[in-house]
């Protein structure tokens, strides 16, 4: 008979302070267009140092505004990471625009700058720049190589939230950035995600855009724009704000379990590469992954046996490239992006939630350690 999973790969941390809010507003019968959204917004936008904050429906909606926004049309290219959530390159589709892939740095997974320089085409008209993870990527470089061809930089920040470069936090690097609060992230509103930006006109746009493409005055029948409904309802927003007051707190909690799992790998280094935090980073830790070092082992296998002792794990992530409609599309084939497939077929992401003891960290270092042994031959 089959083991009841003990751990899975993430839950949020709800208590009785977002149960409240959500009461609150259920009691008020004002469940969208309310006052929520915007205290959301304004509590958002002072955590992350940015002006404005638009909240939408999702880290997705959010990247697809950020493109209209930032003007990418139909033949224009994107540069951006092929070691993503797909939502990143198809973001980039949406607006008929093309994802060029740059491969990524095989210490912070994160796209190489020194792979973005020869990716330039007349075409290219912006850097999406992915922070994967929970750590930001090399910007100092990136942000030379934007000016000096006169890119955008786009961040999508959805796994990294209050992650820091040289002190400066994620998000406020771009022209715009999108940050997602899915149930595993770091903070939840359920589904949920925020478009940041210093520009107001930006902002007024998205704002419009997400809500039908309607003027800022909300007169019913005047639509300035193709708009969308990528609003966030009132009850999800309420959410964010609770989770906003703890997030300082979850992060460190997040912290202290992948200091304990670093700890339990470090003595493995032969069999396991344990996550590598980039030089003058901070990382919020959106998941824990390692990479299992001898190639011959079958990841997935390693995963099939996990989950027979209950530990959920996951492979993070596959590159885009190879999934079948960019196959298709685009013709990529193995081999086109050789750091990116690697760390793909060797990755898995361990159960990351606040709640793990030691002693549950223990039980699933070990199962791991034990597991990855029996196929080291």
């Amino acid at each position: 008979k089959k083991e009841k999973m003990k751990y899975p790969i993430a839950k949020p941390y709800i208590t009785q302070r977002e149960k409240q809010l959500v009461m609150e507003v259920l009691n008020s019968g004002n469940l969208s267009l309310g006052p929520k959204y915007k205290e959301f917004e304004e509590k958002f936008a002072q955590k992350i140092g940015a002006k404005y904050a638009c909240t939408v429906s999702s880290g997705t909606a959010g990247l697809h505004l950020a493109m209209i926004a930032a003007g990418i049309k139909e033949g224009d290219e994107v540069i951006t990471s092929p070691f993503s959530f797909i939502a990143s390159s198809n973001a980039v589709l949406y607006v008929g625009a093309r994802p060029i892939f740059a491969d990524i740095d095989p210490v912070t997974y994160n796209m190489d700058p020194s792979k973005i320089e020869e990716k330039i085409t007349p075409k290219t008209k912006a850097i999406l720049v992915v922070h994967i993870f929970g750590q930001s990527a090399d910007m100092n470089p990136i942000i030379k190589i934007a000016k000096k061809y006169k890119l955008k930089i786009i961040e999508d920040a959805c796994e990294s939230i209050l992650a820091t470069h040289k002190s400066k936090k994620v998000g406020t690097f771009g022209e715009s950035a999108v940050f997602a609060f899915y149930p595993n992230k770091q903070m939840t509103t359920g589904e949920g995600g925020m478009i940041v930006t210093n520009n107001k006109k930006i902002y007024e746009l998205c704002s419009s855009l997400r809500n039908q493409g309607r003027s800022p005055n909300m007169q019913w029948l005047d639509h300035k724009y193709l708009g969308y409904n990528y609003r966030l309802d009132e009850m999800s927003a309420a959410l964010g704000i609770a989770q906003l007051e703890k997030l300082d707190f979850m992060i460190k909690q997040r912290q202290k379990i992948c200091l304990s799992y670093n700890k339990y790998f470090e003595k493995y280094s032969d069999l396991i590469q344990i996550p590598q935090i980039g030089r003058g980073n901070t990382h919020t830790w959106f998941v824990y992954v390692l990479c299992i070092k001898n190639k011959k082992i079958k990841r997935d296998d390693v995963i099939k046996d996990l989950y027979k002792v209950g530990v959920a794990t996951k492979p993070y992530l596959p590159s885009i490239h190879l999934f079948d409609f960019y196959k298709k599309k685009f013709k990529y084939r193995t081999g086109d992006f050789p750091v990116s497939e690697m760390v793909s077929k060797s990755s898995i992401a361990l159960p990351l939630y606040i709640g793990l003891t030691e002693r549950d960290i223990e039980y699933i270092s070990e199962k791991v350690v034990k597991i990855i042994k029996k196929y080291d031959k």
